[in-house]
């Protein structure tokens, strides 16, 4: 059995704040620690229930390299640093068995939500629209590729990583994060298990569980949802899909459209391109939000 823990850090026990995510901020070693310390939990948990499964663990937050490898469990193999394959989910492949998505956190626009934002805040959102989507993306009352705008289904890192797995036939069997985290991981997969360590009071402020309090939840929701992983369907979203996405700097709107096949659309902030496959567009969606940190010269 092969499990891959995307770990992200926005959605950690104890974390509210920029200052513990950012490695120039005073609070960041801390913030570390904490992120280590949940990623070793659900390690754990994995391994409670599967003593022969093969974990890899992928730092999935700015740099890509923020858990301590020292103070990682011996037992699984780490996949930091960047730019790499795959990006938040580095390591996944059809030979995957489950993927377990750890200190998520919600979209952009959407809250509260504890530091809510899409891959790195230069992204306002991701809509998609496609003849799977009213099929695939459950729970949401809306007909067929409908969303609040009515242009297509909105979807931050949650959705995004959850479908990417999903094209490769892989289920996400367990989030964790914020209570608006574990709200939009439920609706788009209701059969996955979800573990809410902090309720939202805002973009910077919650209300926590004590950390090992966390860690114990995480472990035993870590073991049930390998269990259960037969019984979590992957979320697979089928081509061709129509992808809008919003970004937050004109600039790079106009550095968008020099990639072949993404045009401007309503909306001085919005590209547009249309997808053959989700591994397409999952891709695409990656080199926007690359192309969204080049300042003007």
């Amino acid at each position: 059995m092969k499990a891959l823990i995307s770990v992200d850090m926005e959605g950690i026990s104890g974390i509210v704040h920029p200052s513990e995510t950012n490695p120039e901020r005073y609070d960041y070693q801390r913030g570390r620690e904490l992120m280590t310390a949940d990623a070793n939990a659900v390690i754990a948990g994995v391994l409670d229930a599967e003593p022969t499964a093969d974990v890899l663990v992928a730092d999935a937050h700015g740099t890509f390299r923020n858990l301590l490898p020292e103070q990682l469990d011996r037992r699984a193999r780490l996949v930091r640093g960047k730019p790499r394959t795959l990006n938040m989910l580095a390591g996944l492949d059809e030979e995957t068995d489950a993927v377990l998505l750890v200190g998520y956190h919600v979209r952009a626009g959407e809250g509260p939500g504890v530091l809510a934002h899409t891959m790195n805040g230069e992204i306002l959102d991701v809509r998609m629209a496609g003849r799977s989507l009213g099929e695939e993306v459950r729970g949401t009352g809306r007909a067929p590729g409908e969303d609040v705008r009515g242009t297509g289904r909105s979807l931050g890192e949650i959705g995004l990583n959850a479908a990417m797995a999903g094209h490769l036939g892989v289920p996400v069997v367990l989030l964790s994060g914020d209570d608006a985290a574990c709200a939009e991981a439920a609706d788009l997969i209701p059969e996955a298990v979800t573990v809410p360590v902090k309720e939202a009071l805002g973009a910077a402020a919650a209300v926590t569980l004590h950390p090992e309090e966390a860690r114990d939840r995480l472990r035993r929701a870590a073991a049930d949802a390998v269990t259960r992983r037969t019984e979590i369907p992957p979320l697979a979203l089928t081509g061709p899909l129509d992808v809008e996405v919003d970004l937050a700097g004109a600039h790079t709107v106009d550095l968008a459209t020099l990639v072949p096949g993404v045009s401007r659309a309503a909306g001085a902030r919005t590209v547009a391109f249309t997808a053959p496959d989700y591994a397409t567009a999952y891709r695409l969606i990656l080199l926007l939000a690359q192309l969204a940190t080049i300042k003007p010269a």
